[in-house]
């Protein structure tokens, strides 16, 4: 098992939180990859990009084929930014699976695809909460899947927002940074969140960007998340006809499938935000995971 940590050198809430991490446990310099420093201790691998992250595809396999090791997991420790300007502390997972094919999304990534979700981002989501009380001057939340890069490996961001008067915030880099390090079992404990091949996983479907169901489903002991679409990644058109097309079933279809690689073993359900859709909208998602064999359920049937 390698557990790659990919390092922003143009993001000082990426470096913030990798100098911390580098703080502590004793990590071994190794041969620099692709020119690029790198660092190992235990399963952990951490590689410092020349600068940011998003257009830089590929990178699981570039690493294997540097050094001979295949991540079986990647984090990537950035910055988050927003127009609200609000600090924040977040995760999520990438991909863009509603850009349509041929297009080139705006935030990196493969247009109409998304990568397997890290399946930690729930435990360490309810670790989060743990942890950060004493920030309160940060909002604390998951984000819907978005932006880029393009990698085959299940992976998180986690990040730093939203401006540059808090990306720099030393206790929100040590906040994280401590995540990454319990939550990989550097500490010399179990980690958190990893799978175990048995367990219901939830695709939520509609929302805002900050996955407020998200949130809710997995501040619950036991739930796993894969992926999460907001209502902008589903988007609908419905034809004169009365037949519906857009980049809404793609976008499903991809998150699920991306999901049961994430989690072999795992029961898929989804969540939907019924709110967040019209009537025909809302049926045309149920006809789809009926065809899928993936259960719609209620949050109370989630949560139990």
């Amino acid at each position: 098992m390698v557990s790659l940590i990919l390092v922003s050198s143009g993001d000082i809430a990426s470096t913030n939180q990798a100098d911390e991490l580098l703080k502590m446990c004793e990590w071994q310099e190794l041969d620099p990859v692709e020119g690029l420093p790198s660092y190992s201790f235990k399963h952990a691998r951490m590689w410092w990009m020349k600068d940011g992250c998003l257009w830089e595809d590929d990178l699981d396999k570039r690493w294997a084929e540097a050094t001979g090791e295949i991540p079986t997991e990647i984090i990537f420790p950035s910055r988050h930014s927003a127009a609200s300007g609000n600090a924040s502390l977040t995760l999520h997972p990438i991909g863009t699976m509603q850009v349509p094919d041929g297009e080139t999304p705006e935030y990196g990534g493969k247009a109409a695809d998304c990568p397997p979700p890290n399946p930690r981002i729930a435990a360490w989501w309810r670790e989060l909460n743990r942890v950060a009380t004493d920030l309160t001057e940060f909002d604390l939340s998951l984000e819907t899947t978005h932006h880029g890069p393009w990698i085959e490996t299940p992976s998180l961001f986690i990040e730093i927002g939203s401006t540059d008067l808090t990306w720099g915030h030393m206790g929100a880099a040590k906040i994280l940074a401590g995540i990454i390090y319990r939550g990989l079992g550097l500490d010399g404990g179990n980690g958190l969140g990893q799978w175990n091949g048995n367990g219901r996983v939830v695709v939520t479907l509609g929302g805002g960007h900050y996955a407020p169901r998200g949130n809710l489903l997995a501040s619950y002991e036991g739930i796993w998340l894969g992926h999460m679409l907001a209502t902008y990644a589903l988007p609908f058109v419905k034809n004169e006809d009365d037949t519906v097309s857009g980049m809404w079933e793609n976008s499903i279809r991809k998150a699920i499938k991306a999901t049961e690689l994430a989690f072999p073993g795992g029961e898929i359900v989804c969540s939907m935000d019924k709110k967040a859709f019209k009537g025909w909208q809302r049926q045309a998602i149920r006809d789809l995971l009926s065809e899928l064999d993936v259960p719609l359920l209620k949050s109370a049937e989630i949560i139990g």
